[in-house]
């Protein structure tokens, strides 16, 4: 079982805690992350995309000529597709792009993710990341007495922290989320994770009680 220093954001030390081997220590199975990310992107899709067909275009009631005797091709209107503002074939249509994983497979990729990302040594356990009010300016200043300025980072609170995720939201490349929103895509985009201990107890928790992932 991994142990993990407990800092403080100014940098000292708060502790240390233990990380359950059955979220950080999994198996790594890169063909899980691209199952979930796509489930993930997919689900992101509007599918509203549509075109209007020969029979959604105003127009053409009539037969543009006779049938007979002008040596053209018969043609029955001119919303036909092979005409000028005619209806498009084929087209695409609104439609849905998400698509399903079973439970067990997306709790497997979370688990995949984080066992990576602490396996690459780039997560840190926090005991506290408040600023109390809005600056960025505090956030910039805690994450670079962490080493962690000027990197791409995703900091995981236990519950919700207006000041917190407002302030983060102007800083490149980094990112602020909710134990309970945490998933795949977001911490493989991620360099880092900064994790507090609350939402450390929340992945734990998480797991170990067979909740939904």
């Amino acid at each position: 079982m991994a142990t993990l220093d407990v800092t403080t954001i100014g940098g000292g030390k708060a502790g240390s805690v233990e990380l359950a081997p059955e979220v950080f220590e999994a198996a790594v199975k890169p063909h899980l992350f691209h199952a979930e990310v796509r489930r993930q992107l997919s689900r992101r899709r509007a599918g509203t995309h549509a075109t209007r067909n020969r029979s959604a275009v105003s127009g053409g009631g009539a037969k543009p000529y006779r049938q007979k005797g002008t040596g053209r091709a018969r043609q029955g209107t001119i919303r036909a597709p092979q005409f000028a503002g005619g209806g498009t074939v084929f087209g695409p249509v609104p439609r849905g792009y998400e698509h399903k994983l079973t439970k067990k497979t997306r709790r497997a990729a979370l688990r995949s993710a984080l066992s990576l990302r602490q396996q690459e040594g780039a997560v840190t356990v926090v005991d506290a990341f408040e600023t109390g009010e809005y600056k960025t300016r505090k956030v910039a200043e805690a994450l670079g007495s962490l080493g962690l300025a000027e990197t791409s980072v995703l900091i995981v609170i236990p519950e919700a922290d207006p000041f917190l995720e407002r302030s983060a939201a102007n800083l490149r490349g980094v990112g602020v989320l909710r134990a309970a929103g945490l998933n795949v895509h977001d911490v493989l985009r991620h360099e880092k994770l900064v994790i507090v201990q609350g939402a450390l107890d929340a992945i734990h928790a998480r797991f170990s009680g067979g909740a939904s992932a």
